[in-house]
């Protein structure tokens, strides 16, 4: 930790990180490719006036922009967990094969029960996201020797393709393309308050328990021997962790498909301003990563409205510059 670090409390840190995040939701919900005014805002929110501008705020960019709050805080929160138990910087829910998981699990329902509801999507991502995930687990740990963050990525990069191919292959042969491609293209259209009341549990009991789990998280990311020798039962939290990171990447690619660099990109944003601390950078991940989603999908609606940029897109033009920086500077950048 920095001598800023330690000079500047926590609390302080995490009240401007809100304090940014709700004008960054200010800010989404007044521009777009509709003029709406701040008067607009506070009566849609405020009141029950109708008109078609106020129903525009309360029925689509209001939901909008609250799925990319918890979006965001998902992503982030599911990037610094796996990062901490991998010791890896370079982990993230898509380099370890949750989101190509989720993304193939989507297209297999899409295509062989059609007629499946959200709730039904949202659990078939979490399956997907699981099976992904061990997947690379179990292919990484097959040579003698365990884990090595080399051998997660590599096998991450591996298994993603594999069933990013999948999806592919059974949209193209069952002539359901368009329709995966809608849902996994990365972004918040169309997202309704329905979509929200099935995802935002999971969201939430995800980001409760890695905050519980925080402590053993940090001593975890830091020496598992030293983790053992406390008497922490490191396969029991591990285990947990896991549930949680899945959970956390499903929920996230059922509401808003694939959207890489949010998880590997803000936990090390965090971890410089508040420390290795796992309870610190877990509370901070949720604010800056909320924040940051926010951002994309204001920049997204508004560079070319009324056409929209995709979400991913304006997200992998900020995040690989970044990745490129992390990748050069082995991970201590």
């Amino acid at each position: 930790m920095t001598k800023d670090q330690r000079t500047i409390p926590f609390i302080y840190k995490l009240i401007a990180g809100m304090i940014i995040c709700v004008s960054m939701f200010l800010v989404s919900i007044v521009f777009g490719a509709a003029d709406t005014t701040v008067y607009d805002v506070w009566l849609a929110l405020t009141t029950e006036t109708t008109g078609e501008k106020l129903s525009m705020i309360r029925e689509i960019r209001f939901p909008r922009e609250v799925a990319a709050i918890f979006v965001g805080s998902a992503l982030s929160v599911s990037g610094a967990v796996i990062q901490g138990m991998t010791k890896n910087p370079l982990a993230d829910p898509s380099l370890l094969g949750l989101t190509a998981g989720a993304n193939a699990a989507l297209a297999l329902v899409l295509v062989f029960i059609p007629t499946t509801n959200y709730f039904g999507i949202t659990i078939a991502c979490f399956i997907g996201a699981a099976l992904g995930t061990i997947m690379v687990f179990g292919i990484s740990a097959m040579k003698k020797g365990g884990f090595s963050p080399f051998r997660l990525v590599l096998a991450g990069a591996a298994v993603s393709a594999f069933l990013y191919a999948i999806a592919e292959g059974v949209g193209i042969y069952f002539k359901v393309s368009k329709d995966v491609s809608m849902w996994t293209a990365g972004g918040l259209i169309g997202t309704s308050w329905n979509q929200l009341q099935v995802i935002i549990p999971f969201i939430l009991v995800g980001i409760l328990v890695a905050l519980l789990l925080s402590k053993q998280l940090t001593i975890l990311s830091l020496s598992e021997e030293v983790a053992i020798g406390l008497g922490q039962k490191t396969t029991q939290v591990k285990a947990i962790l896991f549930i949680v990171v899945i959970l956390l990447a499903g929920a996230s690619v059922a509401l808003v498909g694939n959207l890489v660099f949010i998880g590997l990109m803000v936990p090390h944003v965090v971890r410089a301003i508040v420390g290795t601390d796992y309870r610190l950078i877990i509370p901070m991940a949720a604010i800056l990563g909320a924040t940051f989603m926010l951002l994309a999908d204001t920049l997204g609606r508004t560079i070319n409205a009324p056409y929209e940029t995709p979400a991913a897109a304006i997200i992998a033009i900020m995040g690989l510059p970044f990745f490129l920086l992390i990748v050069r500077k082995g991970g201590s950048a």
